[in-house]
């Protein structure tokens, strides 16, 4: 037991002693001297940002389009399957509530009822009429044949009765002629009353026909194979309890997974530099060992102020180019848009660039000068080097003691495209100091 304790001692002794060693022992009072080496190639500058899988194309579920002609402008999901479930065509999506449009289906089906009585009742109304109304031209038929054996049989009676047997005859002629006009309207009327009726009969058996099936269609089934996702409406996702307009009836979408986009949002600020047909690589979350690519399809003109953010932003698609089973819609991505890739150039950490009256970029070499460089592009974490610096050189990324008493080498082909009177404060003759510096990264 106590060697345990001298064991733990030593080792407390030995900590202690390094860590006063690596804080206190340089005499810099904590300034320490951090150097990194002048690199030269590939120098890429990217815009990194967060976005959220979609599919680049889906299709809306719709509940009844239909009820907006029954004048029905809202209508209540009842129950709908969990979002992510996979189903297949004909599947059951959602049930929507019926009431309303089952009211007025039944208001129809009596009235419907009470067509088809009328129509019966005018059918029989019909044949009846007519049915008299041929019996009549037979009765007048026998009457003009009774009127015409009369005539002949009176051909040896006095004028008078002849005359008078031809008057009884010309009569039933014209009556039965009278007779038989009056049949032809009388058909002509009943088939118009029959036209009429059995119009009113078809249309209320059509209009009840298609609020069946509009009621049908209260029940949702899916029109493909996929994937349910809820709908984003204006009050927010339509789901189970939410109210759909009959304008707008989309109940859910299924997402084309073969082709996904990243829809992601860029700042104001860096918005001018993202174009479409820029390659991104692209990153997932949930799959942090997995690697997409892709390409920016289209950029907003309009920026957007985000929840919880004062900054304005700017919508940007990104097409996934691979197909992955493993992809699905909402999924967080990670985007590197690439903006601008360079070769063989010779670039430096920003941390080792300091800045000298706003004019002079500059950086500290291990061979103790204060060199002055020409900044290129920037990244996040890099800068281009144009001129001032080579491969392999040492630099300081902190500020070197030495750092006060060291003037800055000047570049001859900057001379006159500085901000500063240069003649006035520095020359390549002159070792004095300029008074005054500030340490601070630069991006162009």
């Amino acid at each position: 037991m106590k060697k345990q304790n001298i064991y733990i001692g030593l080792g407390i002794l030995v900590s202690l002693i390094l860590v006063y060693w690596l804080f206190f022992s340089s005499g810099t009072e904590g300034n320490f001297e951090i150097l990194a080496e002048v690199k030269k190639g590939q120098f890429k500058v990217e815009i990194t940002s967060s976005g959220e899988l979609q599919a680049l194309n889906s299709i809306q579920i719709l509940g009844p389009v239909e009820a907006r002609r029954y004048r029905i402008g809202n209508f209540t999901i009842e129950t709908m399957v969990d979002e992510g479930t996979v189903v297949k065509k004909g599947d059951f999506i959602a049930s929507l509530d019926k009431t309303e449009l089952f009211g007025r289906m039944e208001d129809r089906r009596l009235d419907l009822e009470q067509t088809m009585a009328t129509f019966d009742q005018t059918r029989l109304d019909t044949s009846l009429v007519l049915r008299l109304e041929r019996d009549n031209l037979i009765n007048l038929e026998y009457e003009v044949g009774a009127k015409k054996l009369v005539l002949d049989q009176s051909q040896y009676e006095p004028p008078a009765i002849i005359k008078q047997n031809e008057y009884n005859h010309q009569k039933a002629i014209r009556d039965l002629e009278q007779a038989k006009e009056r049949y032809r309207i009388k058909s002509l009327q009943e088939k118009a009353r029959m036209v009429e009726v059995s119009a009113k009969l078809r249309e209320s058996q059509l209009e009840v026909s298609q609020m069946q099936a509009a009621l049908d269609k209260f029940t949702v089934t899916a029109p493909q194979n996929g994937m349910v996702i809820y709908y984003q409406g204006y009050g927010g996702k339509v789901k189970e309890g939410s109210q759909i307009s009959s304008w707008d009836p989309v109940v859910a979408t299924l997402p084309d997974l073969s082709t996904m986009q990243s829809i992601t949002y860029i700042n104001e600020v860096d918005i001018r530099k993202i174009k479409v047909g820029q390659k991104v690589q692209i990153g997932l979350d949930a799959f942090p060992d997995k690697k997409l690519t892709g390409q920016v399809i289209q950029v907003a003109n309009v920026g957007q102020q985000r929840p919880n953010s004062d900054a304005k932003v700017f919508e940007v698609l990104v097409r996934v180019n691979e197909s992955d089973g493993l992809l699905r819609p909402a999924m967080t991505t990670s985007n590197s848009i690439l903006i601008e890739e360079r070769n063989d150039v010779v670039y430096v950490p920003l941390e080792a660039i300091n800045v000298q009256n706003d004019s002079i970029n500059y950086v500290y070499l291990k061979n103790g000068q204060k060199q002055e460089v020409k900044l290129g592009v920037a990244n996040s974490n890099d800068v281009i080097i144009e001129m001032g610096l080579e491969e392999g050189q040492d630099i300081f990324l902190s500020t070197p003691e030495w750092s006060k008493d060291t003037s800055i080498s000047l570049l001859a082909e900057l001379n006159g495209k500085r901000n500063l009177n240069e003649d006035d404060v520095i020359s390549k003759a002159d070792s004095t100091m300029i008074p005054g510096y500030q340490v601070r990264p630069v991006i162009n």
